[in-house]
């Protein structure tokens, strides 16, 4: 399938790379085309330079970007992905975004004879990277079913949840759930040393058991090492909750825990933490402690 893929950053680098060793013919772009040459280097396949020349004759094109800004300057700018689109072809969005970009483009698409599903993933570069990716998917069933098949290149758990917006409502849930646990994990980690205990023994035990997470088990030792120049950056995370606490404000939901982290996570960008992993929250209790 000749395809597209807008945004070659930590996660949309190997993503495009999955569609493009699935046997896909890929072009893609990036604003720094150094990048998309790099791209095309390790994988193969072509890059443009603009949106609309990558997405021109694409059956599906992807986008992976920064935000609700970023996503509507590749998609709807003077060069964006489509103006260069084909009638009946499809615009997959796994951007981080809000549910209102979500259901504009989702309009916009319609009006041009366009399919469009939002698409946000979890998974970290990791998950990217080793094609593992959960894709909380918005948007209309025979698009998602064209569409499917064709993700399952770098996504482990594919699902559709709704109409135009849905997947981002569900990265949402998804921020807000690790946004809990991640300060729980924090203040293990924080009491369990300043307890005296084995901590790497504790939580190689307890991580198979009711306490047991992704996030324990990818990061408690990265915490104990005070380790957090790598993965997702503070700043990504509270740009995230931002988003959701957003959202809860217009559909009434409660998220007090979820705004707290969110000042914590604050905390930390004033230490000097924006690009350092969300786990860096433990950073944060032992700076307390000095």
């Amino acid at each position: 399938m000749k395809l597209a893929f807008i945004g070659l950053g930590v996660m949309g680098f190997p993503m495009a790379g999955h569609l493009q060793r699935a046997g896909h013919d890929v072009t893609v772009f990036n604003r720094t085309a150094s990048k998309a040459q790099a791209w095309v280097d390790t994988y193969g396949g072509n890059w443009a330079a603009t949106p609309a020349q990558a997405a021109a004759g694409a059956e599906i094109v992807f986008s992976c970007v920064g935000n609700d800004d970023d996503l509507r300057q590749v998609v709807l700018g003077e060069d964006g992905a489509f103006k260069g689109m084909n009638a009946g072809a499809t615009l997959v969005d796994h951007t981080t975004a809000s549910a209102d970009v979500a259901r504009e483009l989702a309009t916009l698409a319609v009006e041009q004879g366009l399919g469009f599903l939002d698409a946000p993933v979890s998974g970290g570069q990791a998950g990217a990277e080793h094609g593992a990716l959960s894709v909380m998917v918005g948007g209309n069933t025979d698009t998602f079913a064209h569409c499917e098949p064709v993700m399952l290149a770098y996504g482990k758990a594919i699902k559709l949840l709704g109409e135009a917006g849905s997947g981002q409502l569900a990265k949402m849930v998804n921020q807000i759930c690790i946004a809990g646990i991640v300060q729980g994990l924090a203040e293990g980690v924080h009491f369990a040393k300043r307890a005296g205990l084995d901590a790497e023994g504790l939580f190689d035990v307890i991580q198979h058991g009711a306490a047991g997470s992704w996030q324990m088990v990818n990061r408690h030792q990265t915490m104990l090492d005070n380790e957090f120049e790598f993965g997702f950056a503070v700043d990504w995370m509270r740009k995230d909750l931002g988003i959701t606490l957003d959202e809860a404000r217009n559909n009434g939901a409660q998220l007090p825990v979820t705004a707290l982290v969110d000042q914590f996570y604050a905390q930390v960008q004033k230490m000097g933490g924006n690009r350092w992993d969300t786990s860096s929250l433990v950073a944060r209790l032992e700076r307390d402690e000095d």
